[in-house]
């Protein structure tokens, strides 16, 4: 059963999703209220055990991965472990090719984690339950199938299933503006997908006579022909890693192509807010890390420095308008395009630590975005408002919620014991030597993602009771943290603790795959 670990986490989710799409779609009979309720419940409790066994491969395929194997093309499928390979398309040269590597094996970790995550918040979900449920397996099968193709054909279907699931979701189950939000996700990022479609093709038909390929590794051992080749009288490599370096920073979301997330933040329901955050916005740096940074060596080490300023002005840009919003989701929403800022300051540092800052910071903004969406999910169920003046003294009347809140605030600022410090000092450290003025001025907006934080925290949760919002949102009557959000929220914040102190246990899977790439990439 080994031999078929990722297929199985990808797929299980994935038929157990179209079963239940089937009973949504074709079921005649009307069932009574009771018989109704009954179903929804069961089709919970189908989706919790399906996301609980995905989530248990990943843990499996965790503890299967050897992370002294890394990479190298010399070895036998480059040194990717649990491999599928299988004809698909033979006339195309389309195959099944699924594996992973100390890069991938996180991101599942983090998608299995957020995938439960997601669905304990959605318990509450009374609306077309079927059909949430339906799109949210799909959506997470889509996700599984990124972090393992090994086929861009492959990859790539995988990479648009994600975006009709999370279209619906939004624009099904969101916010007043839900139908906008929902259009603005899908035209972003299928204009994004479409760049990323004609660099495949060009990839593919720009191969040696008899050598065409979709598979990655096989494209990787071609790198140095792709940089001596010309499309349009340009340098082929450059040009096409731009195409999929716009499809990918588009899902970051890098600024100017950040503008759909807030929006869709606000709009999607919690547990969508959750899975958006904790893993969506992964697949564009680990599209790049994974794609431009192998298949085109040359052409990366001539974009680095403009890699560096982007993410920098995602750092201080999103922090900047994070303290200007009074929508506590809208805050957090553009905290994360700054966090995400760091991510891309330590892709572009080229060294061993800082791509290790990178990666650990992708996994430490997962567990973090998603606790954050949750706490402000819990809140807004209660006030049915996320106006942060229009809070205040909730500490008094919530002290365990408060508390989860201040473990996950300052986590988000970077405080030392948390995973994302940790992420941020490697960041830095690792870049200083190549990025010295970028790291200077992304280590003091430091201050700033500390001021938006604090001063949010500050107003919601310290003060007196504002008597007149209590009255008006019946703030008094507020209950504590239910059992439910207990079981979401501690493992959420013992992973972030635990990261914080004892990095190794993340660092030591992806260490050795990121210095053989950052070795690849520089040499």
């Amino acid at each position: 059963m080994s031999s078929y670990i990722l297929s199985l986490m990808t797929f299980i989710p994935l038929f157990a999703g179209i079963i239940i799409a089937s009973l949504a779609i074709f079921s005649k009979k009307k069932e009574s209220e009771e018989e109704q309720d009954s179903l929804d419940g069961l089709i919970k409790w189908i989706a919790l055990g399906v996301t609980l066994i995905s989530f248990g491969f990943a843990i499996w395929a965790y503890f299967k991965y050897d992370p002294t194997k890394v990479f190298d093309l010399n070895a036998k499928n480059a040194n990717m472990q649990l491999t599928e390979h299988y004809y698909w398309i033979r006339s195309f040269h389309i195959t099944y090719y699924v594996g992973i590597d100390g890069l991938s094996v996180l991101m599942l970790l983090l998608t299995g984690f957020v995938s439960v995550v997601g669905v304990l918040a959605s318990w509450n979900i009374k609306k077309k339950v079927k059909g949430y449920y339906a799109l949210y397996l799909i959506l997470i099968a889509a996700m599984y199938g990124v972090f393992i193709a090994l086929d861009f054909f492959l990859f790539y279907v995988f990479w648009e299933l994600m975006l009709l699931p999370m279209y619906f979701l939004i624009g099904i189950w969101g916010g007043p503006r839900k139908e906008y939000a929902a259009i603005k996700f899908f035209i972003y990022t299928l204009i994004g997908s479409l760049f990323m479609l004609l660099a495949i093709i060009a990839l593919y038909y720009n191969l040696p006579a008899g050598q065409h390929t979709f598979n990655i590794i096989d494209m990787i051992k071609h790198a140095d022909h792709y940089a001596s080749i010309k499309i349009l009288g340009l340098p082929f490599d450059k040009v096409v890693w731009l195409a999929l370096f716009f499809g990918f920073a588009v899902k970051i979301p890098m600024f100017p192509f950040h503008t759909w997330l807030p929006d869709a933040h606000v709009q999607a329901p919690t547990p969508i807010s959750i899975i958006l955050a904790g893993v969506l916005l992964k697949m564009g740096t680990y599209g790049i890390l994974r794609v431009n940074y192998t298949i085109f060596p040359h052409a990366t080490m001539w974009a680095a420095t403009g890699i560096a300023v982007f993410g920098v002005i995602n750092i201080v840009y999103g922090a900047m308008v994070a303290m200007a919003q009074r929508d506590l989701k809208k805050m957090i929403a553009y905290s994360s395009v700054s966090h995400m800022g760091y991510v891309m300051l330590g892709m572009a540092g080229m060294t061993a630590a800082a791509m290790n800052g990178a990666v650990l910071q992708m996994f430490s903004h997962g567990i973090i975005t998603a606790m954050l969406f949750m706490l402000v999910g819990v809140i807004y169920e209660r006030a049915h408002h996320r106006v942060i003046d229009n809070f205040g003294g909730i500490a008094q009347l919530m002290p365990i919620y408060a508390a989860f809140a201040g473990i996950a605030w300052f986590a988000a600022l970077g405080l030392p014991g948390f995973s994302g410090f940790i992420a941020e000092a490697l960041v830095f450290l690792g870049s200083f030597k190549n990025l010295q003025p970028y790291v200077i001025i992304a280590a003091l907006s430091v201050i700033l993602t500390a001021g938006y934080m604090l001063w949010s925290y500050q107003r919601v949760f310290f003060g007196p009771i504002k008597e007149d919002m209590a009255a008006k949102y019946h703030y008094r009557s507020f209950k504590d943290l239910s059992i439910r959000e207990l079981i979401i929220l501690a493992p959420l914040a013992i992973t972030a603790i635990i990261v914080g102190f004892y990095p190794k246990i993340v660092l030591s899977m992806m260490d050795g795959t990121l210095s053989a790439l950052v070795n690849y990439v520089t040499k």
